[in-house]
């Protein structure tokens, strides 16, 4: 079977800053009837387990390291034997949950992840956090954005380790350049596509978030 796209929704908590806001996720899986690539593990590690229903998670790609996308990746590393992945910059959010738990291994703009005989190209697009990453699957004419590009407009910005104009030039520069009909799956929330969200962009910059 060829690779396809798989999500599960799980819910729990965002926490930072002193503040906490009940959220929905979206996970992604990524991948065929043997192996699948694990995007953002969030709060249930035991759920994202059972939609893998036994295949082999080449990996544990985290988007960013705000605790909703990463608090369940360490559980699920232990279940399913899969390396974590998190860009170094966002080490410092990755602290504020795990602590001295480290992941296992880096991503890094340029990298190319491989599963199911698809490659996963990896985007370095900070801003709502300074590890953001987004990974494009040019094959399947998808691109998953975390919390960086949502249907709507770009990921928040009001929070510490993140800044407007630096998402606004991730979004410009790395996303509105990849093909008009390219699906965006997001971290929260329905799906849109590259040639939805680019007429808006000076929308976004005029009102500032």
């Amino acid at each position: 079977m060829p690779a396809r796209v798989e999500k599960v929704v799980t819910s729990g908590t965002f926490n930072l800053d002193g503040g906490s806001w009940e959220v929905d996720n979206n996970v992604w899986l990524l991948g065929d009837d043997e192996q699948v690539l694990v995007i953002d593990a969030a709060h249930d590690a035991g759920t994202i387990a059972a939609a893998a229903g036994g295949r082999e998670v080449v990996a544990i790609a985290c988007t960013h390291a705000h605790d909703d996308h990463v608090n369940a990746a360490p559980a699920l590393s232990a279940k399913t034997g899969a390396p974590v992945l998190l860009h170094p910059a966002d080490d410092v959010l990755w602290r504020l949950t795990h602590g001295d738990t480290r992941p296992a291994g880096e991503l890094a703009d340029g990298d190319t992840l491989s599963v199911a005989g698809v490659e996963v190209q990896v985007l370095h697009t900070p801003g709502h956090a300074p590890g953001a990453v987004c990974l494009h699957v040019p094959a399947l004419g998808v691109v998953f954005t975390g919390d960086t590009l949502f249907n709507g407009g770009p990921g928040a910005t009001g929070r510490s380790h993140s800044d407007f104009g630096t998402i606004v030039d991730s979004i410009r520069d790395r996303l509105l350049t990849l093909p008009p009909e390219t699906v965006v799956h997001t971290g929260h929330g329905e799906d849109t596509a590259i040639g939805a969200e680019a007429p808006h962009l000076g929308e976004w910059i005029a009102r500032g978030h």
